[in-house]
C-alpha cells in the first residue's frame, strides 16, 4: 500500500494511456486502490487470529467444536480493462491476505498498471511463486487457467458471457469461483427526488467513464408526467461536457477503449434506431478536429424505450443510456427486475424510507439511494442473477478466498461419554 501510494500520479498517468480513462478518473482510482490495498492488510490479521467457538455445541468439561479458516491455496484472477489496476488490487489484496498464492491475468487491452503492480510486488520482497502476472490473450491464458488441475479458485470481472464459459471449464475440476459479471442497472427516479441531484446523479451513474462500468445506471426510469423536462434538463447539461484528450484535465468524456469496442456500441445505437427508439443526443462518432483520430462517441441517449428492446436488455457497455417511462412505483419496479442482470440499481426520492421500501423490492446486489458508483472496501459488492457468484470487498469478499474447517475436539477422553459408538460396537463387546 505505502510503495503504490508513492507511485500514485505515475499509476494514475498509465491507467489513463493505457485505458482511455480521463485522468481525474484514473487519479480517483490510484487513490483508491492504495487505499483498498491498505484494507486487505489490515483485514489479514482478523484471518489469521483466533478460531472461532460454535455456541450451542460445547459442553464444558467434555468437548468443544470451532471452525477456522484456511487458505484455498492457488488462485487464478482474471481482470478486466476498464478499472485494470483497481480489479488487480480487488483480487490481489485478499487472496494474499488470507494466505493464498495468485497468478493475476490482466486484459490484453490494458495491461500496463498490472505490470507497474509487478515491479511494486518485487520491490516488496514477496518470495517467488507467490505473485504471479502473465499478460497476454484472454482466450488462450484464461483457458489454461481455468482448466489447469493446479488451481484451486478462478476470480473473474467481466462480461456474463464469458463468465459462464470461465464457469463451465473451471466445473471439470470443481474449482471455486467469484464471477463479477455483466448489468443493466435500473436507475429509478421517484416523483419527489431532488433533481439537483438526480440529474446530476443520473448522468454520473450511465456516463461515468463513458458508460464502461459493469453497474452504470443506463436504464433511467422517470414518472410519465415528469420525464420530457427531466429529459430536457438532462441532455442539456449532458451536451454542455467537453469531449478529449483524457489527459487533459479539462475533459469529461474520453474515448472508449479501442476501435474493435467503439464498433460495437455504435452497432447497438443503430439497433436502437431500427428499433423504434428516438435519439435525443448523440448516437455518432465524435470526429470533429483531433477527435477524430481517437475512438470518441458522443454521449447518446434514447427516449421511447420498452424494457423488451434489445439496448434496454443487453449489456452495451458505452456511453448510451435508455429511458423509460412509468405511472407508479410497482410498474418501477417491474421494468426494474425484468432482466437477467442484478448488479446495481439507483433510487431518487427526498423520502429515504420510501426509497429503501423500493430497494428493498429491487432483485440486485448493491442499490443506492440518492448516490450512485460509491463503494466502500468494507461493503461487499456483486451480482444477483446473471450478473455473478460471490462477492468482493468486505468479510464477504475474503471469506471466498477461503475453505472453513470444522473441529470437533472431545477432551473427555473416556468411552461412558460417547454412547453413540453403541450402535455398532457395544461397550462390553469383547476386546
Amino acid at each position: 500500500s505505502s510503495k503504490m501510494k508513492e507511485r500514485m500520479k505515475d499509476l494514475a498517468r498509465l491507467e489513463s494511456l493505457d485505458s482511455g480513462g480521463t485522468i481525474a478518473k484514473t487519479g480517483a482510482d490510484a487513490f483508491l486502490a492504495q487505499r483498498q490495498m491498505n484494507y486487505f492488510g489490515t483485514m489479514a490479521e482478523k484471518f489469521n487470529s483466533e478460531p472461532k467457538e460454535i455456541e450451542g455445541m460445547s459442553r464444558p468439561g467434555r468437548s468443544y467444536n470451532y471452525t477456522i479458516r484456511e487458505p484455498i491455496g492457488v488462485c487464478a484472477s482474471i481482470i478486466p480493462w476498464n478499472f485494470p489496476l483497481m480489479m488487480a488490487v480487488w483480487k490481489l489484496g485478499p487472496a494474499l491476505g488470507t494466505g493464498n498464492t495468485i497468478v493475476l491475468k490482466p486484459a490484453s487491452d490494458t495491461p500496463l498498471s498490472a505490470m507497474e503492480l509487478a515491479r511494486i510486488v518485487d520491490e516488496c520482497g514477496f518470495p517467488p511463486g507467490v505473485v504471479n502476472i502473465i499478460s497476454g490473450p484472454g482466450g488462450k491464458i484464461g483457458e489454461l487457467l481455468t482448466t489447469h488441475p493446479d488451481v484451486d479458485k478462478i476470480a473473474f470481472t467481466g462480461s456474463t458471457e464469458v463468465g459462464k464459459d470461465i464457469m463451465a471449464k473451471a466445473s471439470g475440476t470443481l474449482k471455486k469461483v467469484t464471477l463479477e459479471c455483466g448489468g443493466k442497472s435500473p436507475n429509478i427516479v421517484l416523483h419527489d427526488a431532488d433533481w439537483d441531484i438526480a440529474i446530476d446523479g443520473s448522468i454520473f451513474a450511465s456516463f461515468y467513464h463513458q458508460g464502461q462500468v459493469c453497474e452504470s445506471g443506463t436504464r433511467l426510469l422517470l414518472p410519465a408526467d415528469q420525464h420530457d423536462d427531466f429529459v430536457g434538463q438532462m441532455v442539456a447539461k449532458l451536451n454542455s461536457l467537453p469531449l478529449g484528450d483524457p489527459l487533459d484535465p479539462a475533459t469529461k468524456i474520453g474515448p472508449v477503449v479501442s476501435g474493435s469496442h467503439m464498433s460495437t456500441v455504435l452497432d447497438y445505437i443503430e439497433k436502437g434506431k431500427t428499433e423504434g427508439a428516438t435519439l435525443v443526443c448523440g448516437g455518432e462518432r465524435a470526429a470533429d478536429g483531433d477527435l477524430a483520430n481517437g475512438y470518441f462517441i458522443k454521449p447518446t441517449v434514447f427516449t421511447d424505450v420498452t424494457n423488451d428492446m434489445v439496448i434496454a436488455q443487453e449489456e452495451i457497455f458505452g456511453p448510451v443510456l435508455c429511458v423509460m417511462k412509468y405511472q407508479d412505483e410497482d410498474e418501477a419496479v417491474k421494468i426494474a427486475n425484468d432482466s437477467i442482470f442484478g448488479l446495481g440499481g439507483g433510487v431518487w426520492s427526498e423520502d429515504i424510507d420510501r426509497a429503501r421500501a423500493v430497494a428493498g423490492k429491487m432483485r440486485t446486489g448493491t442499490v443506492w439511494i440518492n448516490d450512485w458508483h460509491l463503494l466502500s472496501e468494507q461493503m461487499p459488492f456483486g451480482g444477483y442473477k446473471q450478473s455473478g457468484i460471490g462477492r468482493e470487498f468486505g468479510e464477504e469478499g475474503m471469506n471466498e478466498y477461503t475453505e472453513v474447517k470444522a473441529l470437533h475436539v472431545d477432551d473427555a477422553k473416556t468411552r461412558e461419554n460417547k454412547p453413540w459408538y453403541d450402535m455398532l460396537v457395544p461397550q462390553d463387546a469383547a476386546e
